[in-house]
Parts: C-alpha cells; sequence; structure tokens
C-alpha cells in the first residue's frame, strides 16, 4: 500500500511539473506577454497551437478589445493543464486629426484596390512565425520625442469617426533617425504605401513584429538582419499624414498590440 501511494504521489507531482505555467505580467488589452513551461511541453492559447521554444518559453498577444478570457492549455507527457486568465480591460481617449487630403480619408475605387494589395504584403509580414529568438529579449523604443498619439484611441479623421489608432505616433523632424525596436529580420521595406508611406517590417519571432511608417527614407531591404537601434530609416510625413511623425506599431501576428506597454515609458 506504501508503495502504491508513494508511486501516485511521484506521478501527481511529476504532472504538475510538467505542466507548470508561468506568465511575466497581467494580461490586460493590448499587452504582449511572454509565458515559460517545461521544456517539450505543447502549448495552445484559446484553442491555437503557439510556438515554444527549446528553453519552455512562448508569447501571446491580448487585443485592444478583447473581454474574454485568454485560455491557456499545456500538454506533457505527464499530463495536461488548463488555466484561465481574466483579461484587465483599459480605456480609450479621442484623437481628432483635421486637414488630411479628402482621398485619404474616403479613398476612391482604384485607392481601395491599391490598399487591398497593399494590406496584403503588411499582413504576410504580420503572419511569419520564425524561430527567431530576439523578441524575448526586449523591445526599445524606435526614436524619442512628443507623443502625439496613443495607441487605442478613438480616431476622427477630417470629422468622421474612423477606426482606433493601433500604434504609438512619435512627432520629431523629418529626417530624425529611426532605429529598430529589436533585433531581427526585415520583412518588408516599401517607399510608397498609400497610407503609411515609407513603411519598414522587422519580424523579431513567435509571431511577433514591429513596423514603422511615414518614413521619408529606407536603409534596410527584406531579409536584411537588423540590430537592437540600428538605423533603418528617417522620419518623414508620406502617407496619410499631416506632418512629421513616426507611426510605431507592434504586432503579434494580425493583432495589434501596444507598443508603449512592452517598451515602457519613454526614455527621457
Amino acid at each position: 500500500m506504501r508503495t502504491l501511494l508513494l508511486a501516485l504521489a511521484v506521478l501527481w507531482l511529476g504532472a504538475g511539473d510538467a505542466a507548470a505555467l508561468e506568465l511575466d505580467g497581467p494580461v490586460v488589452q493590448g499587452a504582449l506577454r511572454t509565458g515559460t513551461v517545461a521544456p517539450g511541453a505543447a502549448v495552445t492559447v484559446d484553442g491555437n497551437p503557439v510556438r515554444v521554444d527549446a528553453q519552455g518559453r512562448f508569447v501571446f498577444g491580448i487585443g485592444r478589445d478583447r473581454t474574454e478570457p485568454v485560455i491557456i492549455r499545456v500538454t506533457h507527457g505527464d499530463g495536461t493543464d488548463e488555466q484561465t486568465y481574466a483579461v484587465e480591460t483599459r480605456s480609450w481617449d479621442i484623437e481628432r486629426i483635421d486637414g488630411l487630403p479628402r482621398r485619404k480619408v474616403s479613398p476612391n475605387a482604384e485607392d481601395l484596390k491599391r490598399i487591398r494589395r497593399e494590406g496584403a504584403q503588411i499582413n504576410a509580414a504580420r503572419g511569419r512565425d520564425s524561430d527567431l529568438a530576439h523578441v524575448f529579449a526586449g523591445f526599445r523604443w524606435p526614436a524619442t520625442g512628443r507623443i502625439s498619439g496613443r495607441y487605442g484611441n478613438q480616431r476622427i479623421l477630417n470629422g468622421e469617426s474612423r477606426r482606433p489608432h493601433l500604434g504609438i505616433d512619435i512627432a520629431v523632424p523629418t529626417g530624425t533617425p529611426v532605429g529598430a525596436s529589436a533585433a531581427g529580420i526585415v520583412s518588408l521595406a516599401e517607399p510608397d504605401l498609400f497610407f503609411t508611406g515609407g513603411t519598414v517590417a522587422v519580424d523579431h519571432g513567435h509571431g511577433v513584429s514591429s513596423i514603422y511608417s511615414h518614413l521619408s527614407r529606407i536603409d534596410v531591404v527584406p531579409g536584411q538582419a537588423v540590430a537592437p537601434g540600428e538605423v533603418i530609416g528617417a522620419v518623414g510625413s508620406t502617407g496619410r499624414s499631416t506632418g512629421p511623425h513616426l507611426d510605431w506599431r507592434i504586432n503579434w501576428f494580425q493583432l495589434r498590440l501596444d507598443p508603449e506597454l512592452i517598451a515602457g515609458p519613454m526614455p527621457r
């Protein structure tokens, strides 16, 4: 009897260790979270498999409007564990931007064809699921200056309600260098997209990418490896813009996340 009880205790402890799950912070709208599990475990987030590296690390994002709980399941040879995390909600301000060209707010039929074509390019860059581990090293600000637009805020463009802003706008002079917010591989470098003008996307691994828009100059090419802070271009006012600024975004696949939550307060 004692032997049986000891065996059952070992099995119970083994299953608990194998399925152990830790997150690096709260599950809040706009956040990017890193999780750790026992090496070799498989992980799903809301039923979808996510990449887990050899150290048991994985990442996932929480969208701006998410209110339903996040469900994470960890499966190991010794058992399965499922955890449910309530999402912390946030409040959003309203931003009004006037003086935009009419076509940039209400595109015509030809513009819409171009927008769909360019949108497919951007979606492909956001959809990459590489095994790069740069995402685990953290993020830095690509430029510093006045924040003229924040993630999540509702936008009123030329008096018309539009979708929320899903990045951070940094108002600095044209020509200000823009550095990569983390190491990665350039997945897109386009000088003239309809909405975002000069645009660069960088793949950081595990479905996480960063995008830099309205650039006046691009200094990198697709496939190029970049280091944290390496100059990838310069601030401009290309695309849909009323003045020089950098629109910086971080994505987990197609979910747009809050760069300010991920990188922390802007350095002084």
